[in-house]
C-alpha cells in the first residue's frame, strides 16, 4: 500500500526507480535485518572495553579528581546557573569503587562489570543529563553533554551505552520535574539547535561504537587465524619425527644383542607418544582458531563410536590416567555435526577433567572420570563426570566465555568456548554442574537423528 501511494505521488522518476530497486531486494533486506539482529543479540556483550587493572585505576582517579575540579570551575571560576557541591562530591566518591582491589584485581569478573556499569551510568548519563536540564542546556552544558556521550561509548559496549543514555535521560528528566530548580523554558530555536547537535553527536558516537566493536572482532579473528596457521606449520617437523620413529623401529628388527631391540622399541613408543601429544595440542589450537567462524556440518556422527575412539586415542600421561577413565554405553544415538570437531570437544573436556583430577588431593583411581552415553526424553545425552577439585559457583556461569579461564597459569580460555560453539552448531546445548571439592559434571544434550 505504501509503495503504491509513493509511486502514484509526484516524486521524481529517478527517486521512484531507486525506491523500487530497494523494495525489490528482499534478500538484501533479509541479510541486513539478520546482521542487525546478530549485532544486537548474538555478539558477546563487553561491559568494560579493554579491561586492565591500570585502565580501571586511571578511570577511577579521573572520576575522583575530575568531578571536584569541574565543580569548582563551574561553581566559582566560570559560575553556571546551577551547581551542587554535595552532588559533585558524591559523583567523585564513585571513583573509589574503580580503584578498589576487588575491582582492579580481576577486571573481567562479573562483579567488576556490574560495579563499572553502575558507576559510569550514574556519573555519566544520569548526572550529566540532570546537570544539563538544571542549567537549561546552556553553552557550557550542551558540549559537556555531548562529550559525555562520546566518553560513554568509548568505555563500554555500544549497546550498554545506548540503553544507559536513554534510561539516564529519562531518569534525570523525571528527577528534574520532581526535584529540579525552576528554570525558564528553552526557546524553540535553542531547543532545535540543542536537539540537532545532540543527535549528531549521539549518531557519531553510535557509529564509532559499532565500528570499534567490528574492529575488535576482526582483530580477534585475525589473531586466531594466525594461531591456526602456526599450528598447521608445526605439522611438518612432527611428520618428520614420526617418520624417524618408524625408521628406528625398522632398524631395530635385525638387532640380536640381548635387550637392544626392546630398548629401541621403548624409544620409538616414547617418540610416537610425543608426536601424538604435540598433534593433540595443535588440533586444540586449530579448533580454537576457528572459534569465531565455525562452518555448518551435515555429517552423521555415532556417539558411541566417537567416544570409544577419543578415549582410545587420547594422549594419556600415564597408565594410571588411562585407567581412571570409564566409558558407560547406555544407549547409542546419532547426531548431525562434524566428527573431527566434536572429537575435539570431548578431548577438551577430558583434558580439563584430568587437570581437575591432578589438582585434587585424592589419588587417581578407576571411575574418577566417567563418560556416559544415552538417550533421555528423545534427546541424545553425553555426560562427562570427574571427581576433581570442582568449579566455584560464581565461575560456572562464565566458563564458556571466550578468554575466561580458571587456570591462570596455562589456560587460554578458549577451550570451553569452542566446545559450546560446536555443540550449538549441532543444535545442542552444554551445561555444567559442580561443587568445590566434589568434581564437575558436563552435560551435552543433542537432537537425535531419526
Amino acid at each position: 500500500m505504501f509503495q503504491d501511494f509513493f509511486m502514484a505521488s509526484g516524486v521524481p522518476a529517478r527517486l521512484k526507480q531507486w525506491v523500487r530497486t530497494l523494495w525489490n531486494f528482499p534478500g538484501a533486506w533479509g541479510r541486513l535485518l539478520s546482521r542487525i539482529r546478530a549485532e544486537l543479540f548474538h555478539e558477546q556483550l563487553v561491559p568494560i572495553l579493554h579491561p586492565s587493572p591500570w585502565r580501571l585505576r586511571w578511570l577511577g582517579i579521573f572520576t575522583l579528581v575530575g568531578h571536584p575540579l569541574f565543580g569548582w570551575i563551574w561553581g566559582h571560576w566560570l559560575p553556571q546557573p546551577y551547581e551542587n557541591p554535595g552532588l559533585r562530591a558524591a559523583m567523585g566518591t564513585l571513583g573509589l569503587l574503580l580503584i578498589s582491589e576487588s575491582i582492579t584485581n580481576d577486571p573481567s569478573s562479573k562483579l567488576s562489570a556490574r560495579i563499572f556499569t553502575f558507576v559510569f551510568w550514574t556519573q555519566l548519563p544520569l548526572f550529566f543529563s540532570w546537570m544539563y536540564f538544571c542549567n537549561n542546556g546552556n553553552t557550557a552544558w550542551l558540549p559537556s553533554f555531548c562529550a559525555m556521550v562520546l566518553i560513554y561509548y568509548h568505555v563500554t559496549d555500544w549497546r550498554v551505552a545506548t540503553v544507559g543514555i536513554v534510561s539516564g535521560l529519562l531518569g534525570a528528566r523525571a528527577l528534574f520535574v520532581w526535584l529540579g530548580p525552576v528554570v525558564p523554558p528553552m526557546s524553540e530555536q535553542q531547543f532545535a539547535i540543542n536537539a540537532v547537535v545532540i543527535a549528531f553527536c549521539w549518531a557519531s558516537a553510535l557509529l564509532l561504537g559499532l565500528s570499534s566493536a567490528n574492529l575488535r572482532r576482526d582483530h580477534l579473528q585475525h589473531t586466531l587465524t594466525t594461531i591456526g596457521i602456526m599450528a598447521h606449520e608445526l605439522r611438518t617437523p612432527l611428520a618428520t619425527m614420526s617418520l624417524v620413529g618408524d625408521a628406528v623401529r625398522n632398524e631395530s628388527q635385525p638387532l640380536k644383542e640381548a635387550g637392544g631391540e626392546q630398548r629401541l622399541e621403548q624409544l620409538v613408543v616414547r617418540l610416537h607418544t610425543l608426536v601424538r601429544n604435540m598433534n593433540q595440542q595443535i588440533d586444540t589450537q586449530i579448533a580454537n582458531a576457528r572459534l569465531m567462524r565455525l562452518p555448518i556440518h551435515k555429517e552423521t556422527v555415532m556417539a558411541a563410536e566417537l567416544l570409544r575412539n577419543v578415549v582410545k586415542d587420547y594422549p594419556y600421561r600415564s597408565l594410571r590416567e588411562r585407567e581412571s577413565v570409564v566409558l558407560v554405553l547406555r544407549k547409542d544415538f546419532s547426531f548431525e555435526s562434524s566428527y573431527r570437531l566434536f572429537s575435539q570437544v570431548v578431548n577438551n573436556l577430558l583434558k580439563n577433567a584430568f587437570h581437575s583430577l591432578a589438582a585434587s588431593s585424592a589419588a587417581s583411581k578407576p571411575g574418577n572420570l566417567r563418560i556416559e552415553v544415552g538417550v533421555l526424553n528423545g534427546s541424545g545425552r553425553i555426560i562427562i563426570t570427574d571427581q576433581g577439585c570442582g568449579i566455584a559457583p560464581e565461575l560456572q556461569a562464565r566458563i564458556f566465555e571466550p578468554f575466561f579461564s580458571t587456570d591462570r597459569g596455562t589456560g587460554h580460555g578458549l577451550g570451553l568456548a569452542f566446545c559450546r560453539q560446536v555443540v550449538q552448531s549441532a543444535r545442542g546445548s552444554i551445561r555444567v554442574k559442580s561443587e568445590l571439592g566434589r568434581g564437575a559434571i558436563f552435560i551435552i544434550d543433542l537432537p537425535v537423528l531419526r
